[in-house]
């Protein structure tokens, strides 16, 4: 029989390191699989209500400021004031909202990223993944302040972990199933899939195989009798 020209699909990872370079993969559909998706919009979230509350108080306090520190200036008309005033908050709600977005971007992202990262590798989603990288994340936002602050972010970020873990988890145990189960069972149904599909190649080609050698005995079979 012919020899197969393609090789047996490969089974889904097995060590945690094969499933984490499977997390920054994409797949057949270039898609990223749907952690890393949700790292992303997470992050946008983050810094979207990050900007929010820094910019937000900014705004109407400059707004209040400008409005007492200008009793005695002069201005065209009402209108004029009132942008001027609108102007300075809008000047306090961009810069502070800066300050404040990135800062939670960048918590979120990396507090996201280290906890997918653990239930990844560990296969299996539990509340001490998410206090480990709340804990690994605060510490790492106060670090620059010394031991004292190194261990201040360290609690923080355990107790920040902790609850952010569980509500996390208690959604995803209302959707049916958590992220990892989905993500295993959707790798054995691809598996499945492609293998069943290669068992099928595979069987036409034997069968194809088969029918052209025994037509090759058939020519050899002609040309002795001819002989």
């Amino acid at each position: 029989s012919a020899a197969p020209q393609f090789g047996r699909p490969a089974p889904p990872p097995q060590t945690g390191w094969e499933r984490l370079s499977e997390l920054w993969r994409r797949d057949e559909r270039q898609r990223y699989p749907e952690e890393t998706i949700n790292i992303i919009k997470s992050a946008f979230t983050g810094g979207l209500i990050g900007w929010l509350y820094g910019g937000l108080p900014a705004f109407y306090q400059a707004h209040r400021a400008f409005i007492e520190g200008s009793q005695g200036e002069l201005f065209q008309n009402r209108a004029d004031a009132v942008q001027s005033a609108h102007r300075a908050g809008l000047r306090s709600f961009i810069r502070y909202g800066w300050r404040w977005s990135w800062r939670v971007a960048a918590f979120v992202t990396i507090f996201n990223t280290v906890s997918t990262g653990l239930s990844v590798y560990r296969n299996k989603t539990t509340v001490g993944n998410f206090a480990s990288a709340g804990a690994f994340t605060g510490a790492l936002f106060r670090m620059h302040l010394g031991l004292q602050g190194l261990a201040g972010g360290f609690v923080f970020g355990t107790v920040f972990g902790i609850p952010a873990g569980g509500l996390s988890m208690l959604m995803q145990k209302l959707a049916g199933e958590t992220l990892q189960e989905k993500r295993n069972r959707e790798r054995r149904e691809l598996y499945e899939q492609k293998l069943a599909e290669w068992q099928s190649r595979l069987s036409v080609m034997e069968v194809l195989g088969q029918m052209e050698s025994n037509a090759q005995e058939g020519v050899e079979m002609e040309g002795a009798k001819e002989s």
